[in-house]
């Protein structure tokens, strides 16, 4: 976790980045659209827990949960940023 928060100074996030993370990089910055673009199409579980987040972050909770599901995930009850957190650090692990 701590390097990718390290990037969040950058322009963009490193190319080297899985889409899980690039698109996380994208969450932190503040850029929904670019994030939910990176993995919205994909399908692997690690994208879909993105995913889940992303639109627990639009506030569709629904929608959300649907994610999850597909991630293998339970729905997250905590605050936004510790959920980030645990993403990221369960990627980069």
């Amino acid at each position: 976790m701590a390097h990718l928060k390290s990037t969040l100074a950058n322009a963009a996030p490193e190319s080297s980045l899985s889409s899980p993370l690039a698109a996380l990089w994208w969450a932190a910055k503040g850029d929904w659209d670019a994030a939910h673009k990176i993995v919205q199409d994909e399908s692997d579980a690690n994208s879909a827990w993105v995913h889940a987040y992303l639109h627990r972050v639009e506030g569709d909770l629904s929608n959300a949960g649907y994610w999850y599901r597909q991630a293998g995930q339970p729905v997250a009850k905590g605050s936004l940023e510790n959920e980030w957190e645990r993403i990221v650090s369960a990627l980069e692990g």
